[in-house]
């Protein structure tokens, strides 16, 4: 996995400063919007990155549950609360496509 800074052997943050600690989430943001500035990227929260792929991961059909623990909630019931929306969507797809294989197994 990379990282920024070193990993200590029971961390469990992405980024992390020079001697393992893990980076405060504002250092983070600030980093972040230095980076997309320079690149000529618009500006976005740090937690809205977190949004995005927890919601591109359930577009993708990953199941909820691997969200959840993805995301490091204390349970599925929050993931689904938040990202329900796009269960809902989900489910509307795989109805969709439950109901195309039957209507095409008919003779």
């Amino acid at each position: 996995m990379l990282s920024h800074g070193r990993r200590r052997g029971d961390a469990t943050h992405l980024f992390t400063r020079e001697d393992g600690e893990p980076l405060h989430p504002q250092r983070l943001t600030t980093m972040l919007a230095s980076r997309a500035a320079k690149a000529g990227l618009p500006v976005v929260r740090l937690h809205a990155l977190r949004h995005g792929h927890a919601t591109a991961a359930l577009e993708a059909g990953v199941p909820m549950k691997v969200v959840s623990d993805r995301l490091g909630h204390s349970s599925i019931a929050i993931t689904a609360d938040v990202y329900f929306h796009v269960a809902a969507a989900t489910d509307r797809v795989a109805a969709a496509q439950i109901a195309a294989t039957i209507d095409g197994g008919i003779a």
